[in-house]
């Protein structure tokens, strides 16, 4: 005798009815666990009518659980059956029309189903909208490297002396002072370096609030400077405030005479703080406090700034891991102003990490992305002695993470290594309109003062500088698939549909107009000069790869043997500005730079 008891509910309303009483003793009784579907596996199987939820029972906690699970599943399932079934986009003429109920979210494209579960936990509903990049996608630097176009071309091979990462673990360790004594600090000099901070470091990550500030001024003037967490973060606060006054006078000074005697001050000092600290970081490492969170997340923006990417994403990882403890254990006595700066250290975190994760894609993951949409948004802090430069402040951050949520969300959605549409025509067009239209409402929806024009033309400010360059890396990055099939097209001999010429065009106007506007962006030189130089590098290789096409050559700008040595006269001298050290990676990016300009002068020019 076989009962099917379909679900745990139903199996407890029938034991509690007395039905199993009096079974024959020599009776089999065999329980199938329903797995939730209407009709069930098991009824469905056996032909028996499915009566899971049927019962006036009430359901348990797990039930509704699984519940919004199956609706969740069911729905994408849905829609994803409406992508398979969509018209075959034809590369020689015109393309039909997205379906809006299709294209109304990037999500719609994307099924929990197709997850490559060696590579991504399980989640949960809530977690459906988290902007994860996906470990191993294939839009880094070195995935560009890897196309066939370059295979021939032994001046891109002399200069490559192994991947980033080979390169970055076997360089030589800091060198750290065995025994230093700082300088006296005046008060003048003091509060130069710390608004040097707040201008800087504290509007692009603003964690450090002005009650801090305070309490670090003081420590320093009265050089109370402890074996404590206290003192650690006071002293990281203060190397990463020369380190922006060297930033500033090393970029805004003119290049050719540039204060040589301020430079070497601001190097000394910046490293003179820094080897203090160091020293005292093992107390943050221990600690479980919000100070240690920021001690560590400072040494990560320390080592960010000496271009030592291995480094700078360890601390990142240690800071986030600690930062997730302390969220997760928060409770309603904790100061709302200790909290808040906890979530503001989390975003930064989230920004910093997965800048690192799209050109390093094998690093590990610390969690913080998988949570990210459980997070609030950054609040109430006090971090300015200025209300509207705090109010940009936080309106500049708030850019900053929408921007890199849209940025994973683009290399998950198609670069991901299984589950990447990028390769595929018949899935790739409504996704890149999708996110092409995410990216303009992006923009759209920048406050005034950080607006800029799609042209050559200065922005009004360092900070809508550096958010252009931000819109165009997306935007290349989303219109890439287009040149990489065009550019397999003309290996073949095929034609090149209206479609596929103009998605390459919109993917080389974006490239060529982000390298044409790098300047000497403070963020860029202080945080993401590693970061940059292979994006430029990346640049460099699109371009090459495209001026080897007849068919799509004329995408390009005309001055486009230009761009090369402007990049590389910018690198060379931001990988100088730490002076201590030349990261090997970077290096590395200047002369694929160069060896790209190269031969895209021989081919255009030659």
């Amino acid at each position: 005798m076989v009962w099917q008891l379909c679900g745990s509910v139903t199996r407890v309303g029938i034991a509690r009815s007395g039905m199993l009483q009096g079974l024959d003793c020599a009776s089999t009784v065999t329980f199938y666990r329903c797995d939730g579907r209407q009709p069930c596996a098991t009824c469905l199987s056996t032909g028996e009518d499915c009566l899971y939820g049927a019962e006036a029972i009430p359901k348990s906690k797990s039930d509704l659980i699984l519940d919004v699970v199956l609706r969740s599943e069911n729905m994408l399932r849905a829609m994803s059956g409406h992508l398979v079934r969509a018209p075959t986009h034809s590369l020689l003429g015109p393309t039909s029309p997205v379906d809006p109920r299709i294209a109304s979210s990037p999500l719609a494209f994307f099924s929990p189903l197709t997850i490559d579960t060696a590579h991504h936990p399980p989640s949960s509903p809530d977690q459906i909208s988290n902007a994860v990049l996906p470990q191993f996608h294939s839009s880094t630097t070195e995935s560009i490297l890897a196309w066939p176009h370059f295979k021939d071309l032994q001046t891109l091979r002399r200069n490559y002396r192994g991947s980033v990462f080979q390169l970055e673990s076997q360089r030589a360790p800091l060198r750290n002072r065995s025994s230093v004594v700082l300088p006296y600090m005046g008060q003048g000099e003091l509060d130069c370096l710390l608004n040097s901070f707040e201008r800087n470091v504290n509007f692009w990550y603003p964690t450090l609030s002005r009650t801090t500030r305070t309490e670090v001024e003081v420590r320093v003037l009265s050089n109370s400077l402890e074996e404590d967490v206290d003192s650690c973060l006071a002293l990281l606060v203060m190397a990463l405030g020369c380190a922006s006054e060297l930033v500033r006078c090393a970029t805004t000074d003119r290049p050719d005479t540039p204060d040589a005697e301020k430079l070497r001050r601001w190097q000394l000092l910046s490293g003179l703080y820094f080897d203090i600290a160091f020293k005292k970081i093992y107390l943050a490492q221990a600690e479980s406090c919000t100070e240690a969170v920021q001690c560590l997340f400072y040494t990560a923006l320390f080592f960010a700034f000496l271009q030592r990417p291995i480094q700078a994403w360890s601390f990142i990882s240690a800071a986030a891991t600690k930062c997730r403890l302390l969220l997760s254990y928060s409770t309603s006595d904790t100061p709302s102003e200790k909290l808040e700066c906890l979530r503001r250290i989390f975003w930064s975190c989230y920004i910093l990490e997965s800048d690192y994760l799209a050109e390093l894609a094998a690093l590990p993951h610390t969690g913080i992305a998988e949570i990210e949409s459980s997070i609030p948004l950054p609040g109430q802090y006090h971090t300015h002695a200025s209300s509207s430069t705090e109010e940009e402040s936080s309106l500049y951050f708030l850019a900053c993470i929408s921007m890199r949520r849209l940025l994973n969300r683009v290399h998950d959605l198609l670069y991901a290594r299984n589950n990447g549409v990028a390769s595929d025509i018949n899935q790739f067009p409504p996704v890149v309109a999708e996110l092409d239209h995410q990216l303009n409402k992006w923009r759209d929806l920048l406050p005034s003062a950080f607006h800029f024009d799609l042209s050559r033309a200065p922005a009004g400010s360092m900070e809508a500088g550096f958010l252009r360059q931000r819109y165009l890396t997306c935007k290349s990055v989303i219109y890439r698939p287009y040149l990489t099939l065009a550019l397999s097209l003309t290996t073949r001999a095929d034609p090149i549909s209206p479609m596929v010429y103009e998605g390459c065009k919109t993917c080389l106007e974006a490239c060529c107009l982000h390298a044409q506007n790098l300047n000497a962006f403070p963020q860029t030189v202080m945080i993401d000069t590693w970061i940059c130089s292979l994006s430029m590098a990346s640049v460099m290789l699109i371009a090459l790869a495209t001026a080897a096409d007849s068919s799509l050559r004329v995408c390009l700008p005309e001055d486009v043997t230009e761009i090369g040595p402007n990049l590389t006269k910018h690198l060379l001298r931001w990988m100088q500005v730490p002076g201590q050290g030349v990261s090997p990676s970077v290096l590395q990016s200047v002369r694929l730079i160069e060896d790209a300009s190269a031969s895209l002068d021989e081919i255009l020019c030659g």
